[in-house]
């Protein structure tokens, strides 16, 4: 009797798997993103919806398109086209006065105006932006650490005290003489900007309190300050300070090319701060300690890191970076002689593109130039575009920004992954 040996069917081989199946379809991961509350589709929609609302605002605030509505279902396209002219012509003029004059720019290449002349809606921009990034700066390192450094006006303001002292009062080479008044500028706003740390970490006194008071303090301490001899023009009566030695001046940028192009070695210096912020929180010792306090300060104290003395050096820090952006003004743009004026809203606005850039440096910077350029296209399109609207953009970005969950209902997009991330320092 022989054995019988069962032989199995050799497997089949598997069907062949469609590269559609394989691999996510591009278009639908895209369309997806795009659908999705994340932090940069939230940044990029609050930006459109804020220049849709100010066109909106744009179009009521005109009397003569306005009036076009008034017989809207007779001639419907009379109110459509003026409101689109309105519009058009508001956001043209916006961008010639920030970035590029188109007029300018026919009369360089019919050889009638010069390459500088060409560039000077974007040194107004740069111009104007650079306080800013230093600004941005300062209240978005607070932020990482969970403070809420809303007094970077007044460190702004102290910082462009000490370099402007500094910038006068000594008779060094340029080499000698400009850093050193840059870095009495940063010293000063460190020392303005440690306070409400200190106050923090030995009293508990809110920030946002004692920094509103500090910036009270600076704007009348400049009052009085411009009133002393010491730092009064000697050839002017008004409230404005001595000129800064032409050894502490900021070299321009541009000023081989036309000397009215404003834009200076600050520009750089601010981008050089935020690559030293950005190494700062991500890379340092210090920059993680500074994370951990902010996302959970118990923790932290029980991993034996000291809050208070974390909250009066990152304070401290803070305060340095926006009297950078004061030297740059003291020694920059108004090193002819500063005057109450001159600090205008920097360190107010230093909030907002903190905000808008998510208290990421390199954000910061990004939003700084968008504000820059807001600034610079406002004044610049005087009287055709009220000056306010670039508040008004700044405002309903900040608006959108700080209130992901509103741009999410008006868009209808969907709750990403991990929830709704907001910027946020801790409260009482």
């Amino acid at each position: 009797m022989s054995d019988s040996t069962t032989t199995e069917a050799p497997a089949e081989p598997p069907a062949p798997v469609e590269e559609s199946e394989s691999k996510p379809n591009f278009m639908r991961v895209f369309g997806g993103y795009l659908t999705e509350a994340n932090s940069v589709m939230v940044t990029v929609y609050s930006l459109l919806l804020a220049f849709l609302i100010g066109a909106i605002l744009l179009i009521v605030s005109d009397e003569y398109t306005r009036s076009t509505f008034s017989y809207f279902f007779a001639r419907p396209q009379d109110a459509l086209l003026a409101s689109w002219y309105l519009v058009r012509d508001s956001y043209t003029a916006l961008f010639e006065g920030a970035i590029l004059n188109l007029n300018t720019l026919e009369s360089y290449q019919a050889g009638q105006a010069d390459f500088g002349n060409l560039l000077r809606p974007l040194s107004e921009t740069l111009t104007y932006a650079t306080p800013l990034i230093f600004t941005g700066l300062a209240v978005g390192l607070a932020f990482r650490a969970g403070l809420f450094n809303i007094g970077a006006q007044g460190q702004l303001i102290f910082g462009m005290v000490g370099a402007l002292v500094v910038g006068f009062s000594l008779d060094l080479p340029i080499w000698i003489h400009l850093p050193l008044a840059i870095i009495a500028g940063g010293i000063a706003g460190a020392a303005f900007g440690a306070v409400p740390g200190v106050l923090k970490a030995s009293t508990g006194a809110h920030e946002v309190i004692s920094s509103i008071m500090l910036n009270n303090i600076a704007a009348l301490f400049l009052v009085w300050a411009l009133g002393t001899s010491f730092l009064h023009s000697e050839t002017k009566s008004d409230l404005v300070s001595k000129p800064v030695d032409d050894s502490a001046m900021l070299p321009g940028l541009l000023s081989s090319l036309n000397p009215s192009l404003r834009v200076n070695l600050a520009l750089i210096i601010g981008f050089a701060a935020a690559v030293f912020t950005w190494w700062l929180l991500s890379k340092s010792t210090f920059g993680f300690r500074i994370r951990a306090v902010g996302f959970n300060e118990n923790a932290a104290a029980t991993a034996g890191m000291r809050i208070g003395s974390t909250y009066t050096t990152t304070m401290a820090a803070a305060g340095a970076l926006a009297g950078l952006g004061g030297a740059a003004l003291a020694l920059g743009v108004s090193s002819g002689g500063i005057t109450t004026n001159t600090a205008l809203d920097y360190g107010f606005s230093g909030i907002t593109v903190a905000l808008l850039g998510r208290a990421n440096p390199g954000g910061i910077v990004a939003s700084a130039l968008l504000f820059g350029a807001l600034k610079a296209g406002a004044l610049s399109a005087q009287p055709d575009v009220p000056v306010d609207i670039s508040t008004l953009l700044q405002a309903t970005i900040v608006l959108f920004i700080a209130a992901p969950a509103l741009v999410k209902a008006i868009l209808h997009l969907r709750t990403p992954r991990g929830g709704l991330v907001t910027l946020e320092a801790k409260g009482w």
